[in-house]
This record gives structure tokens, C-alpha cells and sequence, in this order.
């Protein structure tokens, strides 16, 4: 096992310094006065939910030094419309978000010039939920161009583009500090509770309800969530509707070991962080083998496991006011990463054409 949970903990450190201090990003202004104000401008209250997290960057980033009102000092451009709220908003919903993408496309590239100069290679939008990705039905340049900062990152789905594409890790935001872990007493080997809708969980379900050590549950649990979360060692982190859920980021809040249930999921910071050192990912075929899996883990391989488990979940908690190395500064390094692609691209265009 490769115990070190960066994949080159120097150079991230460096280049995050660096991010802190140059990499700058110009978002598309819009009045209070807006009619559609509530799409286009931060929450003025604490997101909570399943989808919080797009609300939570845009809040956090709307407020943070990262933000420029000067266009020709961006590296990047942020498209502000929130997918979240345009599906609650009467006069849009689930139908009208295309429509509504596609003539915001339009007017900012009518009125500014940055979008036609590089088709939005250097725009990026975030979206949590899955309907951003039928978001961009009526803006295709959007999703071939444009970098997605999404929760819903499969390699199976065409319009996701690793690499280009920004994984936005789905957490349950919670306001207490994380458990003191010490005194937590792990007895079960695996936990996992959620609703059954998907092939992959009835499969989970159909081998693995009425074990005495895999502890699969759908419906109403009889003892708190965080319970099962504490109290074993292996959490399971299954393929619903998508890839994502929150599950990863509440076994890593509890001090447990996740384990990945949900194949072609482009894991968050996957570029950064180095997943096995924290994690088990199981291929969904592999279901009917998962004890086997799970016990063939040392005592000593699971200490390490969960001992980075402790040094990264602070990489996947967001916070009103931001702290160093958390979810938001993390989604912040993966879009500098991917700023130099762009504007070397584009530099290189210019060459050419002269």
C-alpha cells in the first residue's frame, strides 16, 4: 500500500502557495435588483442539504480574495447561474433550465467578448445535482468547452471530460467539530444505510441484509446514523441514481474507512489525493465477495487506512468562513490546475494565427 495520501505532497504545497497568491477568476455581475437575483447571486443563508455544496463554494467564493473585478487579470471567468435554485424557481424549473442557460450564454457573449475568444474554455459553472447535466441540453458549447464543476462525475457519461471537468465532492454540511474518535469502538465490519434505487444497491441488499457483519439497511434505521458510522470500520459508499452521494465525505467526518461501491465515479481531488492510501473501491461484480475483500485487510493495513482517513477529511468539510485546505480551497486548486491548460491553449492559437 502507498501510505502517502498526496500523490507529490511538495509540489501541492507550493503550487497551493502559489494559487493563494496569483490565481484569480471574474464573475459576470448582476444587480439585487435582478429579477432573477436568486439564481444568479450568493444564498444569504447557510446552505444545508444534499446539494449544499454548490451553494456553499458560491457563497465562500463570492467573498474571498480569489475574485476579481478587472476581466484582463482573470485566469478564469465563473458563470454564477445556481442549477439549485433555477429548479425551485417557479418561472424556470426542472423544464425551463435549458432555455435559461442557453440565452445567459447568449447575453454575456453578446455584451462581453471573453466567451467568444475561447468558445468558454476558460468559463466554469458548478452544479451539485444531477439535472445540471440535461442543464446544458441548448448549450452544448457549455459542456464540451467549459469546465464543469459537477457532484454527477462518471466516466461513463459522455458529456463528463476528466481532466478538464472539476469532481465537486457532495457533503452534508455540519456545524459541530468532528468526533473525537478515540473512544469510538468499531465492532461492526461494514455499515451502509440508504434508499434502494439502483440495480447496484439491490444487489448489495439481496447478498448482504441479513449478515451478522455487513450491516446493509434501506428504510428508516432504528439508532442514530451516526451510530453506524462510529461503530464500524468499513463504510460503504454505493451507486444510487449517480455515482455520488454524501457518504464518502460523512465516513471520512466519522473516522471510517470508505468503501467505493460505484464504478467509473471520477473521484474529488483525484488529481491531488491519493485514494487508495484512504479508501477501498470495489467493482459492483464484486459484491457477493465483499467480506472476503474486507477481511483480507490487515490489522496494520487498516491502521494506516484509517489513520489517513483522519488526515484527509478535513479536505471535505465546507466552512462560512473558509480554512485552509478545506473543500473550498481544494475545488479552488483543482480549477488553477486546470487555468495554465487553458491560456496555453489559447496563446498558442494567437501564435498560429500570426
Amino acid at each position: 500500500m502507498n501510505k502517502e495520501v498526496f500523490h507529490d505532497r511538495d509540489i501541492f504545497l507550493e503550487d497551493y502557495k502559489q494559487m493563494n497568491r496569483s490565481f484569480r477568476v471574474y464573475v459576470y455581475p448582476h444587480r439585487r435588483n435582478d429579477p432573477f437575483a436568486n439564481v444568479l447571486l450568493p444564498v444569504d443563508f447557510e446552505p444545508r442539504g444534499n446539494y449544499a455544496s454548490e451553494s456553499y463554494f458560491k457563497k465562500v467564493f463570492m467573498k474571498s480574495h480569489f475574485v476579481t473585478k478587472d476581466p484582463s487579470k482573470a485566469d478564469l471567468f465563473f458563470l454564477p447561474f445556481s442549477i439549485a435554485r433555477m429548479r425551485h424557481d417557479r418561472r424556470i424549473g426542472t423544464e425551463g433550465i435549458p432555455d435559461f442557460i442557453s440565452h445567459y450564454i447568449f447575453n454575456i457573449s453578446q455584451k462581453y467578448p471573453y466567451w467568444n475568444r475561447t468558445g468558454g474554455a476558460d468559463h466554469f459553472y458548478v452544479a451539485c445535482h444531477s439535472i445540471g447535466r440535461s442543464a446544458m441540453e441548448k448549450a452544448w458549447e457549455v459542456k464540451l468547452n467549459a469546465i464543469q464543476v459537477v457532484c454527477s462525475s462518471s466516466y461513463f457519461i459522455s458529456g463528463h471530460i476528466a481532466h478538464k471537468d472539476v469532481s465537486l465532492p457532495q457533503i452534508w454540511p455540519r456545524q459541530e467539530d468532528p468526533p473525537k474518535l478515540g473512544s469510538s469502538k468499531r465492532n461492526k465490519l461494514a455499515f451502509f444505510a440508504g434508499a434502494v434505487n439502483s440495480p447496484v444497491r439491490e444487489k448489495l441488499l439481496q447478498v448482504w441484509r441479513n449478515d451478522s457483519e455487513i450491516y446493509a439497511h434501506s428504510g428508516r434505521l432504528k439508532t442514530p446514523y451516526a451510530d453506524g458510522l462510529l461503530g464500524s470500520k468499513f463504510c460503504l459508499h454505493v451507486k444510487g441514481f449517480e455515482v455520488n452521494t454524501a457518504r464518502i465525505a460523512d465516513s471520512l467526518y466519522y473516522g471510517c474507512v470508505p468503501v467505493i461501491i460505484a464504478n467509473h465515479y471520477d473521484l474529488p481531488f483525484a488529481d491531488i489525493l491519493n485514494w487508495k492510501s484512504f479508501s477501498i473501491v470495489v467493482a459492483t461484480l464484486d459484491i457477493p465477495l465483499l467480506k472476503k475483500i474486507l477481511k483480507g485487510i490487515s490489522s496494520e493495513e487498516y491502521l494506516l487506512l484509517q489513520n489517513n482517513v483522519l488526515k484527509v477529511r478535513k479536505h471535505f468539510q465546507w466552512h462560512v468562513f473558509p480554512s485552509d485546505y478545506d473543500a473550498f480551497y481544494m475545488v479552488m486548486y483543482d480549477l488553477w490546475l486546470r487555468r495554465s491548460s487553458v491560456r496555453v491553449q489559447w496563446s498558442t492559437s494567437l501564435d498560429s494565427n500570426w
